[in-house]
């Protein structure tokens, strides 16, 4: 499988007040050509960052990347050619209409009047953009613009397409559309680097994901895989103040595989057992037996959202505040 993206040491610093903050240390990336490569962690990990780096937005402070073959500190102009990019903010003219817009897109990378006007009428017809291509995009819908930004980062047919954040803010019917776009992109052939924070959207559409978390990342791999590092049934239980009984009387029992680290969180306990469905009466036992009054249980497989308070020792949720 051809790498299209490859990263080493790659880093990033910042001067501030309190002295230098290194909002990028030392990321080591590989992603393959024709995948949907997602990069996600909380907001200010430094996904935003990095991606930015990578396309030739901001310098390294260290490190090296290939980026589409060419090396990114000596031939940016080079790795610009065969990027697209979308970041977060809306990039098209509150005024203009999104066939202008598009079509002023591909006149910057030297198309032909006629084949800038071609492309985007394509773009407008596969983004189904048609409808509304001639009205001001101020007049938009929030999913409409967000397809809109994709269409002009596809402009110039690019072979790595990065996504800062892509469905940020969009409605689930918009958000589903959008991914199933990114799919068909990938079908084409396209290559997608897309940054998240929703752990759900990287397990549903990655084929392979990296996890950033202060600046590091933390775990690396296809969603399954990094699922099954993650021992056993996920169980569940809301115990009230009575947590830290529970989970001293609950921690030794030859039932529970695993007990992290932050296993007492917001209120509720988080179990990894062999198996839920025996684990579950045995629990239940146990707790009534020692007069605690259960809450809630509930019984599930693992999530990302597990694998990343497995590495980091901290739920999404709580890092992102």
């Amino acid at each position: 499988m051809q790498t299209i993206l490859e990263t080493v040491a790659l880093r990033r610093s910042f001067a501030s007040r309190r002295g230098v903050v290194e909002a990028v240390a030392g990321v080591e990336l590989r992603v393959n050509e024709g995948e949907i490569f997602g990069f996600v962690g909380p907001n200010g990990a430094g996904k935003t960052t990095t991606l930015r780096m990578l396309a030739t937005l901001l310098p390294a402070t260290g490190g090296s990347a290939l980026v589409a073959g060419f090396d990114l500190r000596r031939e940016p102009g080079r790795v610009r050619e065969h990027i697209g990019y979308v970041g977060q903010r809306a990039g098209a003219d509150a005024t203009l209409s999104g066939r202008t817009e598009l079509i002023f897109q591909g006149r910057l990378y030297r198309m032909s009047a006629s084949e800038a006007r071609r492309r985007a009428d394509e773009l407008l017809s596969t983004l189904e953009l048609t409808d509304c291509a001639d009205r001001a995009t101020e007049t938009y819908s929030g999913g409409q613009r967000r397809r809109l930004d994709v269409g002009l980062g596809l402009m110039h047919r690019p072979r790595l397409l990065f996504l800062d954040e892509p469905t940020a803010g969009l409605d689930p019917q918009s958000r589903a559309r959008l991914w199933e776009e990114m799919r068909r992109l990938r079908e084409g052939g396209t290559t997608i680097f897309v940054t998240t924070h929703y752990m759900d959207e990287a397990d549903a559409l990655c084929d392979r994901i990296a996890i950033i978390d202060h600046g590091k990342i933390v775990a690396e791999g296809t969603p399954y895989a990094l699922k099954a590092e993650v021992a056993g049934d996920l169980v569940l239980i809301g115990i009230g103040e009575g947590g830290d009984r529970a989970l001293a009387l609950l921690r030794d029992k030859p039932f529970i595989k695993e007990v992290p680290d932050q296993a007492a969180l917001n209120g509720q306990i988080r179990l990894y057992v062999d198996r839920g469905e025996s684990a579950m009466p045995a629990i239940l036992r146990l707790l009534d037996g020692a007069g605690l009054p259960l809450e809630t249980i509930s019984l599930a497989r693992p999530s990302l959202d597990d694998v990343f308070l497995r590495n980091t020792g901290r739920l999404l949720q709580e890092a992102a505040a």
